[in-house]
């Protein structure tokens, strides 16, 4: 006779849903900027100090919001289905807004995207995928821990915009301050969806952001 006992059934269903996550992550590709708008939100640089410091905010913002829609994707290939899966849904279908802006301005404006894209598609992926199967409270965690990281990084270039020339870079300001208005609110709502009941929550909080702020180092770099 066959014994299948109930182990052997959920070591099926986890092999099945690792190539499940597989097939998804690699049939996915960079969202495309539209080349209907006008996008030149920063001025003509003044000399070649200026456009590197714009290129960097622009290269780095693309590259974080690039990696936070993969972390979302990846959450929404494990829990896509669970009660989560709206609220997950609804804050990914904000953070693709905010990249197709920043795909656009890197059109518009003639900036080179990090050389990293095809590394942050599989890295970030596999947090949100491997945080999600934690269950509801692992995804809350890690949208906590990025998104705390990006408002932070946000708000550095803010300070910085505005000691330089605030009415000079006014249009990129207004960008700036609604993504990081938006990845405060996605923090705010892991919080309050038990983000800190998962175990281990401080050591993994602290794990990602450090992660998060290598990956800001290099991606205006490379």
């Amino acid at each position: 006779s066959i014994y299948f006992d109930l182990r052997s059934f959920r070591d099926l269903q986890a092999i099945s849903r690792v190539l499940i996550l597989f097939l998804f992550l690699f049939n996915q590709k960079p969202m495309q900027g539209s080349k209907n708008q006008s996008n030149v939100i920063f001025p003509t640089p003044l000399d070649s100090e200026e456009k590197e410091m714009l290129h960097r905010i622009v290269r780095v913002d693309h590259a974080g919001e690039y990696g936070a829609n993969r972390i979302y994707a990846g959450q929404m290939a494990v829990l896509g289905r669970s009660k989560s899966g709206p609220l997950i849904q609804e804050m990914w279908d904000q953070e693709k807004k905010h990249l197709q802006k920043f795909n656009e301005i890197l059109s518009e404006n003639r900036v080179r995207p990090t050389a990293l894209l095809p590394l942050w598609n599989i890295a970030g992926f596999a947090l949100g995928a491997s945080t999600a199967l934690l269950g509801k409270e692992g995804a809350m965690a890690c949208t906590v821990a990025v998104e705390e990281s990006i408002s932070e990084h946000y708000n550095s270039q803010i300070r910085a915009l505005m000691e330089k020339d605030p009415e000079r870079y006014t249009e990129l300001l207004q960008v700036i301050k609604e993504f990081r208005d938006d990845e405060m609110e996605h923090h705010d709502t892991g919080l309050e969806h038990d983000a800190e009941m998962v175990p281990g929550y401080w050591l993994m909080k602290n794990v990602i952001q450090l992660g998060c702020k290598a990956a800001i180092y290099v991606s205006q770099r490379i």
